[in-house]
């Protein structure tokens, strides 16, 4: 597409205007803040005499310390508190987006970077550009802007498919419109505030999340929540008729009638409807023909027809609906796979009609027709048009659908897309990678994909490139979708995991870690050396932002780490053969570890879900146990992702026995080997990880010397009720048959089976001192559940102490809960385990 910039000379100046001119964002450098120390506080506050504002002497006033808090314990807070936010202020590389520019040998790139602000308890995000250079003998030269650029109230940023545009989405927390700019190459081109009557807060979730451009860049397609409901008006005579007006002195606006969410982190959000804005005329409108009982999301536009001036938006569509009687009823969305959702097809509201005016009536109806595409799946999202815009991609995930696991192994699928833009409803789906039920040793284990990038394609339009996990490594894979072959195109001798950013012609953008080595960014070059057996080149790129504290690099680098096979024990004849083969276990020590027969205290980490997995890349909670001198046992037990789908699924029904089994054999290996203490053990694990966690303590409870537990699932009976996700107690506990049959609602004898498969069943036996860390917000395993837990320990004179974050959710991961836990962790383990 013409234009009179380059796109990299574009995109230099819309940076230099960011950086340099903009009021609307703030210029940041890191500035590092140093750690509040016992040394520097006021002298009142030691203890010791000081003087008045006028100069007479005073006495000193009495230390006070927070409840239940020694000089030793305060002391440990201290140091464990500054080497933690020594770790808390690496910085993480989001998103990234390379920008061609008319000099073969040159592009622009712009990196979205995430770093945590501990005092304003937030993640900012910062950008980050640089110029990148192609030397000789492929060599290659990143050239950095000398400063980010903060995004403040910066919700989504989107450049077009030119690069010659930015969107930057902007939504408010109180009634105030949501605001979207479009940048060009040096100037804000235009602000646009849309109301709140028009629509709420655009989604910027990375699963309902969809914003697109369309080829001309004057239309974006965007996914937002959809306007208020009209509410009941009352005053002091009672219910006022006309609901519409604005509340005034005298009145209040009633509640009206509760509405269902997706769960977890949706609380208080409404649905997610289809909208377009064209952004010369400011025009928003929103997409008719949606049922209304139908949340949307990942739109994408299809490629223009030569045949028909109509364009098609493409989305993803999940019904609110379950059970035999297809109640309305929104089951918790996040994390969970296993919600049925078809791809679905609709004009969009700026295409002109191809029919006289005066037909114009008889085809209203037949503009706003949505057209499901994938009659035949019950699972399709992340919609990709290859470039050339005759092939329709998606991702699949049918296995989780089909059986009701919360995540399973992913499948990728394609149908051709009519050249006439005449669709058909029942266009022939075809396999493009099916699900591996097992892999062989070494081999390709299946799709396990979170994210596909926009464009994710490489330059002779029919491969694309994906992150996927494969065992305990994230791999970049390229997916050729002609002929199906799937290749590592990341490194194979790396036991490092790797994730794609960005991809542009032949080359990649790309970060990879371990578990103690920080993000490294990579740039990769398809080479064609075949006759070599290499078919990628790739290069480290040096970053300003890897110069790490000394104690924190020398730290690490004493630190070694290795991905283990643990045998299965006890090997039943019905196991499918996926379930018998070795499962994996990250194992991280110093390096001395072992060494003059003495080990360091060993803590066990358990994964939630139970279908996830830990990933051999850089986690930083991970790095601060390992720097206090703690090896690391982190389990990905038989039902994790990344080992095909027999071994996943063997999980289904049998979740407090077999996942315990293997994390006990995963101990068992590291101390015959001479890694671990047997009587120094420690264990982690937060929601199905801490399930395990109690549990663990409560079935072999001479084996830990303490634990902590995240948001746990201890008492499935009570969680049923309560919990966003009521299938996932049958499913676990009972099998896929009972994906559909579940209710909250449990009889007696379902309630019996839930407290036998239960942690609370075991817990008389528990001897370990338990730390509960729990989120009041948390809709997925709500805090009753740890705390009923908790009461009953204390109850039986047991040590069980608990920390509730008032503000959060599940993950607990906002800044200062985040660091607060862990700065928990680490000091209970060292009162109770070294």
């Amino acid at each position: 597409m013409a234009s009179t910039l380059t796109t990299g000379h574009c995109f230099s100046k819309w940076w230099r205007t960011h950086c340099l001119q903009c009021p609307l964002l703030l210029t940041a450098s890191p500035v590092r803040r140093l750690p509040l120390r016992i040394s520097s506080l006021p002298i009142h506050q030691r203890g010791e005499s000081t003087i008045s504002a006028k100069g007479s002497s005073v006495a000193a006033l009495p230390k006070q310390m927070p409840l239940k808090m020694d000089p030793a314990m305060e002391e440990e807070y201290t140091s464990q508190s500054k080497l933690l936010q020594d770790f808390t202020n690496f910085p993480t590389i989001n998103k990234a987006w390379i920008f061609n520019s008319d000099s073969g040998n040159s592009s622009q790139a712009m990196f979205s970077i995430g770093q945590p602000s501990l005092l304003a308890n937030k993640k900012k995000t910062l950008i980050l550009s640089a110029h990148i250079t192609k030397g000789i003998k492929d060599s290659v030269n990143f050239q950095w802007s000398p400063f980010p650029v903060e995004m403040v109230g910066v919700s989504v940023i989107l450049p077009s498919p030119s690069g010659s545009k930015l969107l930057v989405v902007r939504n408010k927390d109180d009634e105030s419109p949501t605001q979207l700019e479009i940048w060009g190459s040096s100037q804000l081109l235009k602000e646009i505030h849309i109301p709140k009557s028009t629509h709420g807060s655009i989604y910027a979730d990375g699963w309902f999340e969809g914003i697109s451009w369309n080829y001309e860049e004057t239309l974006i397609a965007y996914i937002a929540e959809e306007p208020s409901p009209l509410k009941p008006v009352f005053d002091g005579f009672g219910y006022k008729s006309d609901a519409s007006i604005d509340k005034s002195c005298g009145t209040w606006k009633g509640q009206g009638e509760w509405e269902e969410h997706w769960g977890e982190t949706y609380s208080g959000k409404r649905n997610p409807a289809l909208f377009v804005i064209n952004i010369h005329s400011e025009d928003v409108r929103a997409v008719e023909g949606v049922d209304k009982s139908y949340s949307v999301g990942q739109v994408v536009w299809a490629p223009l027809s030569s045949q028909s001036s109509s364009q098609y938006l493409i989305f993803v569509g999940w019904a609110a609906e379950i059970g035999p009687l297809k109640a309305s009823r929104k089951l918790g969305i996040k994390y969970c796979f296993n919600r049925p959702c078809a791809l679905y097809a609709v004009r969009s509201p700026f295409s002109e009609p191809e029919v006289p005016e005066e037909q114009l009536n008889n085809v209203t109806k037949d503009l706003s027709k949505v057209i499901k595409l994938t009659e035949g799946i019950s699972s399709a999202f992340y919609p990709r048009f290859s470039p050339d815009g005759k092939t329709l991609v998606f991702m699949s995930a049918k296995c989780s659908v089909d059986t009701g696991a919360h995540c399973a192994t992913n499948s990728l699928h394609k149908m051709d897309w009519p050249a006439d833009g005449q669709l058909n409803p029942t266009q022939e789906i075809l396999d493009v990678v099916p699900v591996v039920m097992h892999a062989e040793d070494g081999g390709f284990p299946g799709l396990y994909c979170s994210n596909v990038l926009t464009q994710p394609w490489l330059s002779d339009g029919s491969t694309l490139v994906l992150s996927s996990i494969w065992g305990s490594v994230e791999t970049i894979l390229s997916v050729n979708i002609l002929s199906g072959t799937v290749t590592r195109i990341s490194p194979t001798d790396s036991s490092a995991s790797w994730d794609v950013l960005a991809v542009e012609g032949d080359n990649i953008l790309a970060v990879s870690s371990t578990p103690i080595n920080p993000h490294q960014v990579w740039y990769g070059s398809f080479v064609n050396k075949k006759e070599l057996g290499v078919a990628w080149d790739w290069s480290t790129v040096s970053t300003p932002f890897t110069d790490y504290p000394e104690q924190v690099k020398s730290l690490l680098s004493s630190l070694q780490y290795s991905i283990m096979k643990i045998p299965v024990r006890d090997i039943s004849e019905n196991l499918p053969e996926g379930a018998k083969k070795p499962f994996e276990a990250i194992f991280v020590s110093s390096k001395d570890n072992g060494k003059n027969d003495s080990c360091n205290p060993l803590i066990v980490v358990l994964h939630g879900g139970p279908h996830s997995v830990s990933l051999s890349s850089y986690m930083k909670s991970w790095a601060f146990l390992s720097s206090l001198g703690y090896s690391l046992l982190i389990v990905n037990y038989r039902g994790s992702l990344g080992f095909g789908e027999e071994a996943l699924q063997s999980l289904l029904g049998k979740i407090g026995h077999q996942d315990v089994n293997d994390v006990l054999s995963a101990m068992d290996h590291v101390i015959e080997l001479g890694l671990a203490d047997p009587s120094k053990v420690a264990v982690l694990g937060g929601s199905h990880g801490g399930f395990l966690t109690t549990h663990l303590i409560g079935q072999a409870p001479e084996r830990f010397k303490v634990a902590v537990a995240r948001n746990p699932v201890c008492n499935l009976g009570l969680m049923v009720g309560t919990t966003d996700i009521p299938d996932w107690c049958y499913v676990e506990a009972y099998g896929s048959d009972w994906k559909s049959i579940f209710t909250e609602g449990p009889s007696a004898e379902q309630l019996s089976h839930f407290h036998g498969k239960s942690p609370i069943s075991h817990i008389s036996k528990v001897k370990a001192p338990i730390l509960f860390l729990l989120g009041a917000q948390d809709l997925r395993v709500p805090v009753s559940n740890g705390l009923q837990y908790a009461r009953v320990l204390k109850e039986q004179g047991k040590v069980a102490k608990v920390i509730i974050f008032p503000e959060d959710n599940h993950p607990l991961d906002r800044p200062q809960t985040d660091f607060e836990s862990y700065v928990n962790i680490g000091v209970w383990f060292k009162k109770y385990c070294k």
